[in-house]
């Protein structure tokens, strides 16, 4: 037998090493991989699948009790300027907790013309009154009810699901401006949960969106301001369980509803690893990741989700899609999977996936190369990728970006620390004549067998020497790595000081990464000073995954809004014409983020009229009612 139930638990997760890791065989727990199928059905007893004194997850059905209502991430965890105008990171959840940051204030005020003596103040606090009140009939409560789903129509609750992380939806939330929100929020415990709430549904003609983690970025979360109908939030963070993992076939079971960090820590108990690792991980869902056909900073050397997909559950108005068997690849047609994988939550829920694992690595290291320019960085990269060697990670950022991040490096703690930074910053700029406004860096992270991460690390940093890469050290990749989690976190500081700002991302094809990085950043400064902003804006990008034909390139925009009366609307106008840049430099309308209801009026033109007509053909037939009827995608 090779299938074993997987112990549950919440929180954030690190590498181990092969000695301090071994496989845990929980007594009464080993039955084969049928057996689990039959009881990852049965919902009522599915504690049958997860061992005694297990956790259900990082979140309580209350998420708002742990993270913000109006901004990214934990309520304890946020960037300030501390009194003396030095910026600090709050809470002791990340690494930076409790850091000082001496140098974003100059670098904000230099970049942004922001200052600490222009400061916004947003609604402290959510007023429940103004919450829109929730519309729903009593016979569709009473059957919730009789099927024994957990729901609630608490105003706060509804508001937190009703919207992602758009920048717009974020703004409004803060200045208490509150549009359609849902009516009732659900919480289905496993599939058959779902299968009920769909049915009741659709009995009484009532629109489902699906809530994963929240992270959206495409709007895909906002209510149809004009559905009149009772809307349902499913959330679906008390489906939280890994059912089973089969080691002989390196697969496991799982609910679409566990947050990326707990399934990373559960695999990781039992000596394995997804690999999948989007910047959201903290918070976003293995469903969430599905439906938006998402790719993670590991996809080099793991793939993106379609690569780790080998079965999907999902329950739509017609009912149950799923495949009859779980075999590696199947010639039996177009894939169904390829139609709920992007689907957005349009045509159902997905409910329980089967995923490809893998033992966790016995190695990792991080690695970083500053290049004099960075045109020989994307010259690198593209070596990389035509020898097929690139680490599981490794990212170019601009010289802008690199600013950035030099921005954001902490307080010296020792003379010695200060004098070796000092060093290399002589050696590179001075002895090598590297120009630190034109340099940019690459960070790397290499995992795997310890002897051939060596190799690998010495072949890619000796193709990177060809083209004028220097090793910069094994503290700022790790720095930039764990640095992109708390990214999102300095959009809430800027709104407190004027400045609003988002990222969107495109893959392209290697001829084209140069000219469609310089003309999108000439895009935006042009289109800021033609709609009134009155500071040189903020607008960088890096080169991330790797692909043999192309790479994908994701962008940050950001600028000063004071003296402009509708802010919001100046951006959303400039970033739609950084997207037709895009598309005019040859790029995708998306690599990661899906298309939601932000890029929608794109996407004929970019799946033809032909292709737009028979994705709204499988809409048809599955859900004729519009039963999902977020808006996303058609």
């Amino acid at each position: 037998m090779a299938a074993v139930a997987a112990p549950g638990g919440g929180g954030g997760g690190g590498s181990q090493s092969a000695a301090h890791r071994r496989l845990r065989i929980l007594s009464g727990h080993l039955r084969s991989a049928s057996e689990a199928d039959l009881s990852a059905s049965q919902c009522r007893g599915r504690a049958t699948t997860t061992p005694p004194g297990s956790q259900s997850g990082t979140f309580p059905k209350r998420r708002q009790e742990v993270l913000k209502w109006n901004g990214w991430g934990y309520n304890d965890s946020k960037f300030i300027f501390n009194k003396k105008g030095q910026g600090e990171f709050t809470g002791k959840r990340y690494r930076i907790g409790g850091l000082i940051f001496p140098l974003l204030k100059d670098w904000v005020e230099k970049n942004f013309g922001a200052g600490l003596e222009h400061k916004t103040t947003p609604k402290a606090s959510l007023n429940i009154s103004d919450v829109p009140p929730s519309i729903a009939s009593e016979e569709f409560l009473q059957d919730l009810q009789n099927a024994k789903i957990s729901y609630t129509q608490e105003a706060e609750s509804r508001l937190f699901r009703a919207h992602g992380h758009c920048l717009h939806e974020i703004f409004l939330l803060r200045e208490g401006l509150f549009k359609r929100v849902p009516d009732i929020v659900v919480w289905p415990e496993c599939h058959d949960d779902v299968v009920k709430i769909v049915e009741i549904a659709c009995k009484h003609n009532i629109c489902i969106i699906p809530y994963g983690g929240g992270t959206s970025v495409s709007s895909a979360l906002e209510c149809p301001p004009d559905e009149k109908r009772t809307i349902v939030s499913l959330d679906t963070s008390q489906m939280n369980r890994i059912h089973w993992i089969d080691e002989k076939n390196l697969t496991a079971h799982v609910d679409a509803g566990i947050v990326g960090q707990d399934l990373e820590k559960q695999l990781g108990e039992s000596g394995y690893c997804m690999g999948h690792e989007p910047d959201s991980m903290e918070f976003s869902t293995l469903g969430g990741w599905v439906a938006t056909r998402a790719s993670g900073m590991k996809k080099n050397i793991y793939g993106n989700i379609e690569d780790l997909v080998v079965h999907i559950k999902m329950v739509t108005p017609k009912g149950v899609i799923q495949k009859s068997c779980q075999g590696p690849r199947m010639s039996t047609g177009p894939d169904i999977h390829h139609f709920i994988l992007g689907s957005e939550g349009i045509l159902g829920v997905i409910t329980e996936v089967t995923i490809k694992i893998r033992p966790v690595p016995e190695y990792q290291k991080y690695g970083s190369v500053v290049f004099p320019n960075f045109e020989k960085g994307v010259a690198c990269l593209r070596e990389v990728a035509k020898q097929r060697c690139a680490p599981a990670s490794i990212r170019l950022m601009d010289n802008a970006q690199f600013q950035f991040g030099h921005a954001l490096k902490p307080q010296v703690a020792s003379i010695f620390t200060s004098l070796l930074d000092g060093l290399k910053k002589f050696y590179i700029t001075k002895f090598k004549g590297f120009d630190p406004n034109v340099l940019c860096v690459a960070t790397l992270v290499f995992e795997g067998d310890r002897e051939k991460v060596l190799q690998h690390e010495k072949q890619v940093y000796d193709i990177a020497a060809k083209f004028g890469g220097l090793a910069a050290g094994e503290d700022n990749g790790q720095r930039g790595y764990m640095m992109t989690f708390v990214i999102a976190y300095l959009r809430d500081l800027g709104m407190d000081y004027y400045m609003i700002g988002e990222s969107f991302e495109t893959s392209v094809p290697w001829d084209r990464v140069l000219d469609l990085c310089k003309n999108v950043k000439e895009r935006i400064t042009r289109e800021c000073k033609e709609k009134g902003v009155q500071f040189p804006p903020f607008a960088t990008c890096r080169v991330t995954q790797m692909y043999d034909s192309g790479a994908c390139v994701y962008f940050y925009m950001g600028f000063n809004y004071r003296g402009i009366s509708d802010p919001i609307r100046v951006y959303e106008e400039i970033e739609t014409a950084a997207r037709d840049e895009i598309l005019a430099n040859g790029g995708s309308l998306s690599h990661h983020h899906g298309v939601g209801k932000l890029r929608k009026h794109w996407l004929k033109e970019c799946v033809s009229d032909v292709g737009f007509g028979m994705l709204k053909s499988i809409k048809q037939f599955v859900d004729p009612n519009n039963i999902f009827g977020n808006g996303n995608l058609l």
